[in-house]
């Protein structure tokens, strides 16, 4: 019920803050008659565009705590608690960040995340399983490759690439629609408002473009994986963070629990093939294993 209350919060306050930067801008509407105002139309897709990304990254660390139970360690209650807290400080100084929110959520299978809006204000968390079933080493290169996304920006610089995505989606979705509206009126129509072909072709267009549009995105999220891999080597070591991720290849029929929302933050997802494949936000990890194996031998 909570996470429903938030979504609906989230989505009245991306509403409020797009309607009032609109209005500040003097920007009305952006069909006028038979033309369109290409600049009101950009500005209003930029706007609307952005907002959701923005307001999703600046509550990233409240909504994935809620989502997946994480729980924050305040003062370490045992030897484990203690232990990742020190790991986490010392890889965070070694990446020349400000150490991070640190948590573990109860999950059977071995998978960490980060996320925050900010390099300085983030939270890294593992899971109970991974905790259990991976060695010290091993663990502490599973932080270090989140810490690595968090020294890296990839939580800013992945939302930041999302919004330019939906503001181009819904600006050439839009043109689109308004064309073929336009061809399919006769000359008495023309200067009236936008009829009912321009709503659908709209939204049919902002489905399949929004489709393209996530194969783009999810590209930049494989490669900024090769990144974090790289990073966690750097930050542990190389052959800890091939064995981490060797562990988790053996693990990789385990379903998943994390929410759909952060898998891409996350350490490993599921195996995919064919066109699934294109839609991943991880490489396969016999791919990542190999890159650290060819960067070691060099």
């Amino acid at each position: 019920m909570m996470r429903i209350a938030l979504f609906l919060l989230t989505n009245l306050a991306v509403v409020l803050v797009a309607s009032v930067t609109l209005s500040l801008l003097g920007v009305g509407s952006f069909i006028q008659g038979s033309s369109l105002n290409l600049t009101s139309l950009l500005i209003f897709c930029a706007v609307f565009g952005m907002a959701g990304s923005i307001v999703s990254l600046l509550l990233s660390k409240t909504m994935a705590k809620m989502s997946t139970g994480t729980q924050i360690i305040e003062q370490p209650r045992n030897q484990t608690e203690a232990w990742l807290m020190e790991t986490v400080a010392e890889l965070s100084q070694k990446a020349g960040i400000k150490m991070p929110t640190v948590g573990i959520f109860p999950a059977m299978e071995s998978n960490a995340f980060a996320t925050g809006w900010n390099r300085n204000d983030a939270l890294v968390a593992v899971s109970a399983g991974l905790l259990q079933r991976m060695s010290p080493d091993e663990v502490r290169a599973v932080l270090a490759h989140e810490i690595g996304h968090v020294a890296n920006g990839d939580m800013v610089t992945m939302s930041l690439i999302q919004g330019v995505v939906n503001t181009f989606v819904m600006f050439f979705a839009r043109i689109i629609g308004h064309t073929v509206d336009q061809f399919l009126k006769n000359d008495e129509e023309e200067s009236s408002g936008p009829g009912i072909a321009y709503y659908v072709v709209s939204i049919v267009a902002e489905i399949l473009l929004g489709i393209l549009a996530s194969i783009i995105v999810m590209r930049f999220s494989r490669w900024r994986e090769f990144r974090a891999d790289a990073a966690g080597a750097s930050l542990a070591s190389s052959a800890a963070m091939i064995s981490a991720l060797q562990r988790l290849k053996a693990e990789q029929e385990m379903p998943s629990q994390m929410p759909d929302t952060l898998t891409a933050f996350g350490i490993k997802t599921g195996r995919k093939s064919g066109l699934a494949a294109l839609f991943a936000s991880h490489p396969p990890l016999e791919e990542r294993i190999e890159a650290l194996q060819q960067a070691a031998r060099r």
